[in-house]
């Protein structure tokens, strides 16, 4: 999902009697969470809680929230703003994007409490101050997410429909459409950026919704907007959690609206 917005770092007190930074501390605390994560699939096939089609949706969904990352740098560079870029946030490498606690330890704890898996990799940096228009473009920066996601979606059905054939078959004697390997890659493929469209449309901070919602604000009442938004950082999942049922009525009719149009 999208956060807008680049945060600076800190700086520490000059002189006194500081300890040296640790230099492998972060190494070490990612190690750990990936052991942790690692830890927790592995439970969750031998207990039978993770089935072929979630490892297909983990494999299909982290490519594509790093791409949905990807694109708001590439809009923020377009539009003036080179901050993703110099970070080199504008690469494919999955290891530049991936989050230890978002990406992988968090999805995996989900599966493990049936709350459904929900995932982010490191937010692309903006200064939305480089930007031409900040206003403006902000918002097309943040949409750039959502748009992204649902192209994906268009080019999995696309390559669903035109490898159906080879990638499907119906079972005479039951009536199922039954997905190969391929089938069910290109299928949750589909199903996994539409609902990381929806979900980052949701106009809540940090959703790249929010930059909609943001851009109505007049500017006077901006500044007590931005002392709110770290407060409402876990809202959209306590939403989520508060209106599970309603949500899981709107991801099922989102996916049998996407089966309607393949199948």
């Amino acid at each position: 999902m999208g956060f807008g917005g680049g945060y600076g770092g800190r700086s520490g007190p000059v002189g006194g009697n500081r300890r040296p930074p640790r230099r492998f501390a972060g190494n070490e605390r990612t190690a750990i969470i990936v052991v942790v994560a690692i830890a927790i699939v592995i439970i969750l096939l031998r207990t039978h809680k993770l089935d072929q089609v979630e490892v297909i949706y983990f494999l299909v969904l982290i490519p594509s929230i790093i791409l949905h990352e990807i694109s708001h740098g590439v809009v923020a560079l377009a539009f003036g703003d080179d901050t993703a870029k110099r970070m080199g946030r504008l690469n494919l490498n999955p290891l530049r994007h991936v989050d230890p606690v978002g990406t992988l330890l968090v999805p995996a704890v989900l599966s493990l409490t049936g709350l459904g898996a929900y995932g982010w990799a490191k937010p692309v940096p903006v200064s939305t101050n480089r930007l031409r228009s900040p206003r403006n473009h902000t918002v097309l920066v943040s949409l750039a997410g959502p748009l992204t996601n649902i192209i994906l979606t268009a080019l999995f059905g696309l390559a669903f429909v035109l490898t159906r054939p080879e990638s499907t078959h119906l079972d005479l004697q039951t009536g199922f459409l039954t997905l190969t390997l391929l089938g069910e890659i290109l299928f949750y493929g589909g199903i996994a950026n539409i609902v990381l469209a929806v979900f980052n449309l949701i106009p809540c901070p940090p959703l790249d919704g929010a930059s909609v919602l943001e851009r109505f604000i007049p500017v006077r009442l901006l500044p007590e907007y931005y002392r709110l938004q770290p407060a409402l950082m876990f809202l959209p999942f306590m939403l989520i959690l508060l209106f599970r049922n309603e949500w899981s009525q709107l991801i099922g009719h989102l996916i049998n609206w996407w089966s309607s149009l393949l199948v």
